[in-house]
This record gives C-alpha cells, structure tokens and sequence, in this order.
C-alpha cells in the first residue's frame, strides 16, 4: 500500500486532515499501525531508568497516543457525518482494538506506578495550576479505569469495555437505519394543505431525488419532520409521522431494545467492579453535580415548576383546539399543531414568516459578525483545505487586534443519507501540544438544516438559527483555548459545564442588536422588522412549561436507567413508562424514546442528561450579567474569553465560574428569565 495519509502530519494549512486522500481501507490499517507506535512510546516511559518525573512520565503520557488520537479522531467524526455500513462494519473492528488498547494503558501496573510516583510528591512539585490538573485527573483515570484491581477484575473490565465499545455505534447505527426506511410519499395534493411552501418544496426536491416526480417525499430527518407535525392539517397523516417518529429502533429489524439492556447491564457492572453503587455514581464523581442525589433534587425543583406550567399549557392548547372544532382530546401528534396556531392567534406570527428572513449564508456571515463583535475575531473563509463532502465549507480565524491565526472551522450543515440526526460541535485536532508544538485547534460543526432548492436558498428556521449560535458556542470554546496540554483543551471540561458556552449564546439569538446584524429578506433584502422581533421575544416563554418539563422526563429517564438494578429491567417499554410516569402528561401511544436516544446510549450523556438543564442555570445567569453590562460589553466579554472560554478544563469549573461572575451562579436564574419564579424566596 501506498503512503497512509492517516498516519503522516497533513502539509495542509494547520496540520488539517487531507481527507481527498482517505479511503476507507486506509482505517484499519492506521489504527494497527498506530496503536503500535503508541505502545513503543508508552513502553518507553516504562523502560525509562530515570526517576518518575511529571516530564517524563505525566507528560510523555499526554502525548505517546497522538498518531492514535489523530486516526481514531478522524474515523469516528466519518463516522457520525458521512455514515454508511462500510464505515460502520469497520467500527465493529476498530472499537475493540482501541479499547483493548486502552484497557492495556490503563491496567499496566509499571505506567501506574510511574504516575503513582509523581502523583504521591504533587505537593512538593513545581508545576503550574495547569500541570496539577493534569496530574491528578490522569491519576484519578487511572484509578477509575481500574487499575487498582486485582488480575481476574481487571481482565473483566477489560472484556467490559470491549462490548461497550461496539454496542454504542450499533446503537446509533440502529436508530439512524430505522428513521432512514421511513418515508412518507404523497400525490394527492391535498394532503399537503396546512403546509408552508418551504416544506413543499423540500418534499418535492426530495421526491425528485428518489426518481419520484410530482410527488413529495416526506422523512423523519428534522427538516422534513418537524414541519409537517407542526403544519399539516391531515390529522391521520401528522400521526403517521409522529408515530414513526416514535417508533424509531423499536419493533423491526433495527430494534435496539437488547443493546439497550446490554449497555445499562455492562455499565453497571463495571461501575460495581470498581467500588462505586451504579453507573451514575461512577459518572458523578467527576461532575459538578458530584452524587445522584444533587441530580434528583435539582430536576425535582424544575419539576416543581414546570409540571404546573406544562399542564397550564395543555389545558390552554386543549381549549383552543375545542374551539378550532376539535371534540375530542388532544393526541401527542396535535400538540405542535395547535400550539403553533396558538401561538400564530396570541403573538400574530408564525414560525414561517421568519424564514425568509433566515438565508443560511446572511446567518452563518451574522454568527460570524456576533463573534468577531463579541470576542474581537475575524473569519475567512478558506478554499485550501480538503473536505470530506461538497457541502462542507472551511473558514480561518485570526484575532482582529494582532492578527494572530486561532484556528480552522469546518461547517456541514445539510442532511445527507448515513448522517447522524441533530447537530453537534467536534475536534479533529483539540488546542495544545502535537508533536511537541502548542498547535492550534481544527474543529467542526455540523448540523442538519433545510436544504437549498434549485429556486430557493437554504431558508432556516429561528429554532435553527439557535442550533447554529449554540454549535458555534461549543466551537468558539474549543478555537479560543489558550493552554498547553490537549486532554485539558477547549470543551473537555466536566459535563455539566460543557454546554454553558453552547446555550449562553441562544441568547443573543432573541436581541434586535443581533438580529439586525444579518436577519434581511432573502429576496428583497430587507431588514427583520422591529415588530416582528419583539414578536418573537414575547412568544419566547410560550410553552415553556411544556418544553421543560419534556427536558425533565428525558433527563430523569437517563438517572432511572443509570441507578436501576438491571437485573429487575425486563421489558424496556415498560421501565421507561414507570420512570417518567410522573413527568409527562400523555400516555405513551409509540415506541420507548429510549430506542432512539442515541444521548445517552451512544454518546457521553449516560447518567448526564441533566446537565443541559445544569448548564442553562448558568446560561442564565452569565447572560444576566451581559444585559446588565450591555450586549456586547468588552470588559465582560474580555473576562468571559479569558476565565471560561481559553482555560478549557485546566481548573475545577466551579473556580472558573467564581473567577468570571464573581460568586456562584444563582440557582433561580433560569426560572427567573422562563418566568417560573413565582415565589421569589424559592
């Protein structure tokens, strides 16, 4: 085989993946080549005759797997963007390599005691605040990943993880086939009626690319979905949505039912193997929220408030619907229906008048224009770089003030087949050293919004506008760290801290300061009205209630499943109906939510799901002081850059969060900004 592109630091600009060169029969090859290379450095430190050192050991640590971090960063970012059984089938292979490997690491009783060493003299040692972190989350890894235990437990842990590493990406995989042989084809025009004309022209952009013309092809991507249950006047047919929807990886081939048992089972073994009580108590130990108590208090405090609020909600939904003709109770599938008439009859506005006010380029140049505002930076987009799709566009960021390079941003923002659901932030290369140089970051956003057609451009929702201000919160996160080791870089903070940077930035999504920077008529150019701002402001809280008590459900479904007994969990329908039993307000009339909650079985919100709502009481509180100051105060922005955004997870969030606000954030802001607080003692 010709050269490994995977394995050689790319000559493109920042070191950026030359992903036109990557194939797939390329990974596999990679990662044996890599792993091996990583156990000649690790095998290195231990043959070292030296005396531990935090050089020596911590830091030659840090950076023994980065060939490694480079193949495997690379693999599973294809993975989730690009997608497809090739892929999939190779994770099946690649994940109990790089996790056998791990176990190797983590359980080599040499490497532990080296670090065991340097970590026994951290109070006599010269390091910078930055280095003690370093220290002591390696060695607090260590001891989690077991390497404490005796030989027979150590070997069962390992075989653990090893599942684990193939039931996540099965899990995703499932979930994303289930929605993908969905479709729902439509020739009578007639059942279309409801629906805003951005929908219908989607849907018939996506027939015609089935080979289906004078048809319109409806999926369950969010594009698709969203729209049709919220807009669509044919009763039977928004449930035939909503129920696919719902049955996601539930009753067919694709049915995830038994990754499931098998992952919470696994999960929980491994925490009880490691002296913990379940999995959450293991996830908590290294959070803000420190034990599954402080979780359950806190969601049962927004309980408190939002159940009142969400059955106010119904009952107000239910009312209106009677009067719309509707005799009979409202169904789950009516709920986004009506509460978007509603909301049309008390703010006199529709989701849509929005839209063409929304052009994807002016709001991604807007975003860009709020940052570069906020932060003093300056964006460029770059042709020199190779993407793994057409679509993707690349940018450059420099610091106006010195011109300094910061980092490469990739933005892929349409639905493809393969691709995963939703939107997220990742890095194909965090901030900090590589290959024995401060390097600076390469990171991606990507996300699935309304596709251009060949008359219209990509016309974006307001929602969706939020989605792209809260990823480039995660990315300005991950661009702006300013430290040394990359394991401590940008957003690898703990968990219910990460989205603090992400969703303090909706925010400003609301502010006419903002908004005038780049929402304009896609064809006339004009500005967004004032009134239709202040529109959207009012209509901010409506149903908020219902929103978050629907936050409250999923984040205690994650905590049941996660401090359960598995051996007591029979079918998985029944465990999720008892678990939320007393936060929902309709019976469940489709599959679990748990077979496609992808979340928390295939990505890092096991025992975590809280943490958005965790995160928003310090949005809310953050962004209190930015209204207070002004929307774009530079001293504020200045200390927020410099304590949150550059430390990455160099300090105990808790001390950044002191170090930027001055005191501990207030518990009852984000009840305060819904609304909520009634009682103002609480």
């Amino acid at each position: 085989m010709s050269k490994n592109p995977l394995l050689e630091i790319s000559i493109l600009p920042n070191h950026a993946p030359a992903f036109s060169k990557i194939k797939i029969e390329h990974y596999m090859p990679a990662a044996l080549a890599a792993i091996e290379e990583a156990r000649a450095a690790y095998d290195a430190i231990k043959a070292n005759p030296e005396e531990p050192t935090f050089k020596n050991t911590v830091e030659a640590m840090e950076t023994a797997g980065e060939t490694l971090g480079q193949v495997t960063g690379i693999f599973y970012n294809q993975l989730s963007c690009m997608g497809g059984d090739e892929l999939h089938e190779l994770a099946e292979k690649i994940g109990p390599l790089t996790s056998n490997f791990s176990s190797d690491i983590i359980l080599d009783e040499a490497l532990f005691a080296r670090l065991k060493a340097v970590h026994d003299k951290i109070d006599e040692l010269d390091l910078t605040t930055e280095q003690r972190t370093l220290l002591d989350e390696d060695y607090k890894n260590f001891v989690r990943g077991g390497a404490l235990l005796p030989d027979d437990k150590k070997q069962r842990l390992r075989e653990i993880n090893e599942a684990l590493s193939t039931l996540g990406p099965s899990f995703m995989n499932n979930a994303k086939k289930s929605a993908e042989q969905f479709e729902l084809v439509i020739t009578d025009k007639a059942d279309l009626a409801g629906l805003p004309e951005s929908a219908t022209e989607a849907a018939r952009h996506a027939a015609e690319e089935k080979d289906m013309p004078g048809k319109w092809r409806f999926t369950l991507d969010y594009p698709s979905y969203i729209p049709f249950v919220q807009y669509a006047n044919n009763r039977a047919l928004r449930e035939k949505m909503w129920r696919a929807f719902g049955n996601r990886a539930y009753g067919d081939e694709f049915d995830n039912c038994e990754n499931i048992k098998k992952i919470v089972s696994l999960k929980d073994e491994r925490a009880k193997l490691l002296g913990f009580k379940h999995h959450a108590d293991y996830v908590l130990e290294r959070r803000m929220a420190e034990k599954p108590e402080t979780v359950l208090a806190f969601l049962e405090k927004l309980k408190t408030a939002y159940k009142p609020a969400a059955q106010a909600d119904l009952k107000s939904l239910q009312a209106f619907a009677k009067e719309q003709g509707i005799a009979e109770d409202l169904k789950p599938w009516d709920v986004g229906y009506y509460a978007e008439k509603l909301k049309q009859k008390l703010f006199d506005f529709s989701s849509e008048d929005l839209r063409p006010y929304f052009p994807l380029d002016n709001v991604l140049k807007g975003c860009f224009d709020h940052f570069s505002k906020l932060f003093g930076l300056e964006f460029r987009e770059a042709k020199t770089y190779d993407t793994w799709h057409e679509d993707v566009k690349t940018f450059e960021l420099f610091d106006k003030t010195s011109g300094a390079f910061i980092g490469t941003l990739y933005g892929d923002f349409f639905p493809r087949s393969g691709k995963k659901d939703g939107a997220w932030m990742t890095a194909y290369r965090g901030q900090g050293l590589f290959h024995g140089k401060v390097e600076r970051p390469v990171i991606a956003i990507v996300c699935n919004f309304t596709k251009p057609t060949a008359d219209k451009p990509s016309l974006i929702t307001h929602g969706e506008v939020t989605t792209l201000f809260h990823e480039m919160g995660h990315a300005i996160h991950g661009l702006l760290s300013n430290i040394t080791y990359r394991s401590l870089s940008g957003t690898s903070v703990l968990w219910d801290f990460v989205e603090l940077p992400s969703q303090v930035q909706e925010n400003w999504c609301y502010e006419k300061e903002t908004l005038d920077m780049f929402a304009a008529h896609y064809e006339t150019g004009e500005k967004i009205p004032a009134e239709l701002i202040e529109k959207v402001r009012s209509a901010k809280n409506f149903m908020v209630g219902w929103g978050g008590l629907r936050q409250i459900a999923l984040g205690t479904l994650d905590m049941t499943w996660h401090t359960a007994d598995p051996d007591t969990i029979d079918d998985v329908a029944t465990f999720e109906d008892e678990a939320v039993k007393d936060a929902v307000l309709f019976p469940r009339l489709a599959g679990p939510v748990s077979a496609s909650f992808s979340h928390i079985f295939a990505g890092g919100y096991s025992a975590g799901y809280y943490s958005y709502k965790w995160a928003e009481v310090l949005d809310a509180d953050t962004f209190e002081l930015f209204l207070e100051r002004g929307l774009y105060d530079q001293d504020t922005a200045k200390a927020y850059r410099a304590e949150i955004l550059s430390q990455g997870g160099s300090q105990h969030p808790a001390i950044l969060y002191r170090n930027f606000r001055g005191r501990d954030a207030d518990p009852d802001a984000l009840l305060r900004r819904e609304d909520l607080l009634h009682d103002k003692a609480a």
